[in-house]
């Protein structure tokens, strides 16, 4: 990533840890996605560490580890439900085939983590589970996708749902 000249899309998504083993382990051991940088910053007990896993398209995934910098004793990593919203407002999607949907499913068999929910969209399959953070992560399978309609998609932000028949 060095020399990468990309000048669109994610360069790095940064999230809070509290538990930094935990977080690796998830992230670098079960999902495959290798630890490739560490940054330390302060002096003695008050310190960060910036840590990021390689999502195998340039991007990166990052957590903050934060001890004495600033911080509430009890803050909360939970994006979602550490707001009061339910756990699948606020996740992270990675692409995935057939392949590595399986893979995923069943590493997390294996490690006996269960998923928080399993859906199929229409247009895509989707398996979530919620990392040492209560992050969800969700792992996207296209059945086919979804083609791009910016001109519905602009309709449909002020369409009001039809009514459900019963």
């Amino acid at each position: 990533m060095a020399n990468d000249q990309r000048n669109t899309g994610f360069h790095h998504v940064a999230f809070a840890c509290k538990d930094l083993d935990a977080t690796v382990n998830f992230y670098d051991h079960l999902l495959q996605f290798p630890l490739v940088h560490t940054e330390i910053q302060g002096q003695g007990q008050n310190f960060m560490r910036h840590v990021f896993f390689d999502l195998g398209d340039g991007s990166n995934l990052a957590f903050f580890y934060l001890h004495g910098v600033g911080e509430p004793e009890n803050y909360k990593t939970e994006i979602s439900t550490g707001l009061d919203l339910p756990i699948w407002v606020n996740h992270v999607a990675f692409a995935a085939d057939e392949a590595r949907y399986q893979q995923v499913k069943q590493t997390m068999v294996e490690a006996k983590i269960e998923p928080v929910m399993e859906a199929d969209h229409d247009w895509c399959q989707s398996i979530y589970y919620a990392d040492p953070n209560g992050i969800l992560v969700e792992f996207c399978k296209d059945t086919p996708g979804f083609n791009p309609d910016p001109k519905k998609a602009r309709s449909l932000l002020s369409a009001v749902p039809p009514e459900v028949k019963t």
